[in-house]
C-alpha cells in the first residue's frame, strides 16, 4: 500500500489511499457529506446563507470528515446515513469554531480568502457562527439523542480549551506552562477530531470497545496535527508551508516549541527569556525571536512530544482489525508529522 501527501480533497473528490474499493467508498462518502452540508448551510435568508457558506466554499481538506469516514469502516455499516451526518456535522462545528477564532485573532485571511469578519465585521462573523452551531444541531436532531448529549460534552469541551487558552496558565489555576498548552489544544483540535472518529464508528454500529478507541485515535491524532502546526508557525519556509513564520510570537501566542525553547539552558534561550515578554511587535524583534529558536531544542523536543503522541496512536491502531482503513489511518497520521520537513 502506497501513499503520496496528505489527501487535501475538493470538490470531484478523487483520494488514493492504496485501496481501490476504500478509495471508492470515502470519496463517495466525502462527495455525500460536501452535498450535505451545503445543502444544509443554504437554509434560510440569502443574506445569511453567503456569509455562512463563505468558509466552506473556500475549500478546507475536510480532515474531521475523513477521519469519521475511515473510522466508520470498523463497524458493519459504514455506508449508514448518520455517518454522513455526523461526518457533515463535526466540518459545521469546525467551521463555526474558524469563524469565532478568526474574531478573536483578528485575522485577516482564513483558506486564501478574506476572513468573515474582515469582509465584513465582527459582528457578521460572529452570527455566521452562532448560525452554523444550529445548522449542526438540526442535523444532530435527526440523529439520536446519544448524539446530542455527546455534541453537548463536545461543546463543553472546546469552549473549555478555548477559554483555557484565553485566561492562561496562572488564570485556569496555574500549573505547568507545557501541561496548559497540551490541555488547551486537546480541547481545542484533540476533542472535534476525537468526536468525529466516535461519530464515525458508532453510527457504523461498532462495538463500544472499538468506537471508543476509534475515539482515542482521533484524539491523538488531533494532538499531533496541532502541534505540527505550531512548529510549522515557527520554523517552515513561507514558499513551501504558505504561512508567515512567527504568526503565533506577534499575537503573543507561545506554543510548545517555544515553551521547550524557553527552557533551554543556552545563551539563545535566555536571550528568548528576555526578548519573550509578550506580543512580538516589531519585525526585527520577531526575525530575532526565530533565529533564536532555532538554536535551541525547542524544535527538537517538539517532535520528541509528537512522536510520543504517534506511538499511543499506533498502539490504538495496532489493537483494530487489520484492513485498508487501519492502514490508511496510520498512513494518515505519519504524513501529518512528515509536513514539518
Amino acid at each position: 500500500m502506497t501513499y503520496g501527501t496528505l489527501p487535501s480533497p475538493r470538490r470531484g473528490f478523487n483520494m488514493d489511499l492504496g485501496d481501490g474499493a476504500l478509495n471508492a467508498r470515502l470519496n463517495a462518502g466525502l462527495e455525500a457529506v460536501e452535498e450535505l452540508l451545503m445543502a444544509e448551510l443554504n437554509r434560510g435568508e440569502s443574506f445569511l446563507t453567503d456569509k455562512v457558506t463563505h468558509l466552506a466554499k473556500a475549500g478546507g481538506k475536510r480532515f474531521r470528515p475523513m477521519v469519521a469516514l475511515l473510522c466508520s469502516e470498523f463497524g458493519p455499516h459504514p455506508d449508514a446515513e448518520n455517518v454522513i451526518r455526523g461526518a457533515a456535522v463535526t466540518e459545521m462545528v469546525h467551521l463555526a469554531t474558524l469563524y469565532h477564532d478568526d474574531v478573536m485573532d483578528e485575522a485577516e485571511r482564513r483558506r486564501g480568502v478574506e476572513s468573515a469578519n474582515a469582509r465584513w465585521d465582527n459582528t457578521v462573523a460572529i452570527l455566521a457562527g452562532d448560525i452554523l452551531f444550529a445548522h449542526a444541531s438540526r442535523q444532530m436532531a435527526l440523529m439520536d439523542l446519544d448524539t446530542v448529549a455527546h455534541f453537548a460534552d463536545t461543546f463543553a469541551q472546546l469552549v473549555t480549551g478555548q477559554m483555557r487558552e484565553t485566561v492562561g496558565a496562572q488564570g485556569a489555576g496555574g500549573g505547568d506552562a507545557v501541561e496548559h498548552y497540551l490541555k488547551v489544544i486537546e480541547g481545542k483540535t484533540g476533542v472535534l477530531i476525537s468526536s468525529a472518529a466516535y461519530l464515525g464508528a458508532r453510527h457504523a454500529g461498532a462495538d463500544e470497545e472499538t468506537v471508543q478507541r476509534c475515539a482515542r485515535i482521533g484524539d491523538g491524532v488531533g494532538m499531533v496535527f496541532q502541534i505540527v502546526d505550531d512548529i510549522i508557525d515557527i520554523f517552515s519556509d513561507p514558499e513551501q508551508s504558505g504561512k508567515t513564520p512567527g504568526t503565533d510570537l506577534r499575537e503573543g501566542v507561545f506554543t510548545l516549541p517555544v515553551l521547550y525553547a524557553l527552557e533551554d539552558d543556552s545563551p539563545a534561550g535566555e536571550e528568548l527569556r528576555g526578548l519573550l515578554t509578550g506580543p512580538l511587535t516589531d519585525d526585527a524583534d520577531v526575525q530575532r525571536a526565530l533565529e533564536l529558536l532555532g538554536q535551541t531544542r525547542g524544535r527538537e523536543r517538539a517532535l520528541e512530544t509528537v512522536r510520543g503522541y504517534v506511538e499511543d496512536v499506533e498502539r490504538e491502531l495496532d489493537a483494530l482489525p487489520a484492513g485498508a482503513a487501519r492502514e490508511a489511518l496510520r498512513a494518515m497520521t505519519r504524513l501529518t508529522v512528515e509536513r514539518v520537513g
